[in-house]
């Protein structure tokens, strides 16, 4: 807790020292920085005079930039890496549902296949009931009960004869009536396990798309930060982290967080615990705990370990749960981020959020405005 609590006044004090930089205040709902101003609008802007190069001079590479024709720069390799990081978690969500969906309909041809068993021994023990009514019959004589009962002289055993008759007359509508039910109850399940073990394959079939998906992406990001030197990789790194900051910066700064210090609820309280004490653990696509998570994954346990369970993918996660404005956000809100919705973290207060980032990454503390937001969701609203 005690490094919790540290990180997250790190990330504040930084947003601060941010905000009280910037220049630009901005008024409304802020979800993610647009473009920077160009300096041509400002008024008080003054351009200098264009400065002569000797020939033969260059000029000096723009920071982030790389040397050589032909060659990216880190900044368009920082931005290849995000955006195919962001196709793997696409992916991930798509794996992760069809998983769900796997994990249910497997529960449900299963029980369905002990509806079918059970269904055709029921069949089995009203055939036995029939044929031993049948032998009864044969018993007494191979008469029907009417033709016997007409050879009744007694009063009395002729009334009784007409009970026992109007008996097993109801006994034996029943039983076939019994029958028949079971009958058709067993043709629609065994109808219905059909279907569900189509929907079944299906599911795995989906499943490893999304997985070969997942794989191809993430090779691919992980190819592009291969082929950095050292150097590169730690400037790439450095980028990084300045662009997740100009964000937060500029989303503390439109104004966006009214109230960074609003209270969460007793469940959303033991939600943040929970995700908090998860810091440091490694993400995994596909992962939900207890020693690896995604970002979905950290998010679903998290609730669910506050007593509320909730859908297990951002995405099902933001069509799902209540959606709130982003001014009126708490601790324990869940920001859903991207386009595709593709991405959760839980808002902890401070402008900060927990999250499981990426591959190669670890649970982790961040700005909440340090990624294109797409909205909130409140589990237990």
């Amino acid at each position: 807790m005690n490094r919790r609590r540290s990180a997250a006044a790190a990330i504040t004090v930084v947003c601060a020292l941010a905000v009280l930089a910037s220049p630009v205040m901005m008024n409304g709902a802020y979800a993610a920085p647009g473009p920077d101003p160009s300096p041509a609008s400002s008024a008080s802007a003054v351009a200098p005079p264009p400065v002569e190069l000797p020939p033969g001079a260059a000029s000096s590479p723009a920071p982030g930039s790389t040397t050589g024709p032909g060659k990216k720069s880190l900044e368009d390799i920082r931005k290849e890496i995000e955006a195919l990081y962001q196709k793997a978690a696409s992916a991930t969500d798509a794996y992760n549902l069809a998983e769900e969906e796997t994990k249910k309909q497997s529960a449900e041809v299963i029980e369905l296949a002990e509806d079918i068993v059970s269904g055709q021994l029921r069949i089995d023990e009203l055939k036995k009931r029939a044929g031993a009514a049948a032998r009864a019959q044969y018993r007494g004589g191979g008469l029907p009960p009417e033709a016997q009962l007409v050879l009744v002289d007694d009063p009395r055993l002729f009334l009784d004869a007409v009970g026992r008759i109007q008996q097993g007359q109801k006994a034996t509508h029943d039983l076939i009536a019994e029958l028949s039910r079971a009958q058709e109850d067993l043709k629609t399940y065994t109808a219905d396990a059909s279907t569900q073990w189509q929907r079944l394959e299906a599911g795995r079939v989906k499943k490893e798309k999304a997985k070969k998906e997942i794989t191809k992406q993430i090779a691919a990001a992980e190819k592009l930060e291969a082929g950095l030197e050292k150097e590169e990789r730690a400037r790439l790194a450095r980028l990084e982290s300045d662009a997740a900051l100009k964000a937060q910066t500029a989303w503390l700064g439109s104004g966006a967080l009214k109230d960074i210090n609003r209270s969460s609820s007793e469940r959303g309280k033991k939600a943040i615990a929970f995700a908090t004490e998860q810091i440091g653990k490694p993400y995994v696509w596909g992962a939900e705990g207890p020693s690896s998570y995604d970002c979905s994954g950290l998010t679903s346990q998290a609730w669910a370990a506050a007593g509320r369970p909730i859908p297990r993918t951002s995405q099902e996660q933001w069509r799902l749960l209540p959606r709130i404005d982003i001014k009126d956000m708490r601790p324990g809100d869940l920001i859903i981020y991207h386009q595709d919705a593709s991405h959760v973290g839980m808002y902890i207060g401070d402008g900060a959020i927990v999250h499981a980032p990426r591959p190669g990454r670890n649970v982790t503390l961040a700005g909440a405005g340090s990624m294109r937001i797409l909205g909130v969701v409140r589990p237990d609203k």
